[in-house]
């Protein structure tokens, strides 16, 4: 959900554009992309244990932060 600013998603074939308010349903599997050119605050819900690289892995990878 963005909080603050303006959030863009980029899908393989479009993307979307996300403001104050507004929450978008990722299905499982959907290759995504955020992006914001200007500070943007958003909170995200995800499933316990996912992984923000997803199959990639590496030295990125966020601990989980619960709130």
């Amino acid at each position: 959900m963005v909080l603050e600013g303006q959030l863009r998603i980029d899908y393989r074939d479009s993307s979307i554009i996300l403001n104050k308010g507004e929450l978008p349903v990722v299905k499982k599997g959907i290759e995504h992309k955020p992006f914001a050119t200007k500070k943007c605050k958003i909170l995200l819900i995800e499933p316990a244990g996912t992984v923000n690289t997803g199959d990639v892995g590496g030295d990125q990878i966020a601990q989980n932060e619960w709130i």
